[in-house]
């Protein structure tokens, strides 16, 4: 099973900008969608945005027009672009394919806190 290892998280000031990265023990070439997603305390997980192997992109309401995700597959690895940075977007941050496989193997997370 292929694990997942995010990096590149931090503390920003509202208006900063973060990029995220995502490190696949394996390859990602066969996985047809890429997520990102993000758990804020006391809410559960929810899908941020997700990218398809043939480019098509998919972003929650409330990231769109600041968050760019990508992929690379032959570096096993799924980046988010995240700009404009608000409060809001304070969370821990995974990386999974999507839809979320039966068995999901979760990673440690990135903390992102967006904060004046």
């Amino acid at each position: 099973q292929v694990q997942f290892v995010e990096s590149g998280g931090g503390l920003v000031q509202p208006g900063g900008s973060l990029r995220l990265s995502c490190a696949a023990s394996g390859s990602i070439f066969n996985i047809y969608a890429m997520g990102w997603y993000r758990q804020a305390p006391g809410n559960q997980r929810e899908l941020v945005a997700r990218l398809t192997r043939g480019g098509s992109t998919m972003y929650v309401d409330s990231v769109k027009g600041r968050f760019t995700i990508s992929r690379d597959d032959a570096k096993n690895a799924v980046y988010l672009q995240m700009n404009m940075l608000k409060p809001e977007d304070t969370a821990v941050y995974y990386c999974n394919p999507y839809p979320i496989p039966v068995l999901p193997s979760w990673g440690q997370g990135t903390q992102v806190t967006v904060s004046s």
